[in-house]
């Protein structure tokens, strides 16, 4: 499997738990707000876009302290 495609299921996984818009989450993760149509049109991004892309949804898929 291409990195690619593995970004892309992280990135879908986030959307589905989060509900985020796809191109709301291109702009807060590396304000690019046509990230991930560029990517399911068989783009890419760089290894150091992909690590904050990584970090934006580790940082904002933990569960909020109660």
């Amino acid at each position: 499997m291409r990195e690619t495609n593995k970004l892309l299921l992280e990135i879908d996984a986030y959307l589905r738990m989060s509900g985020m818009a796809e191109s709301t989450f291109g702009k807060k993760a590396v304000n690019d707000g046509k990230l991930v149509q560029r990517l399911r049109s068989s783009g890419s991004v760089t290894l150091e876009k992909a690590a904050q892309i990584r970090a934006f949804i580790a940082r904002e898929a933990k569960p909020e302290a109660a």
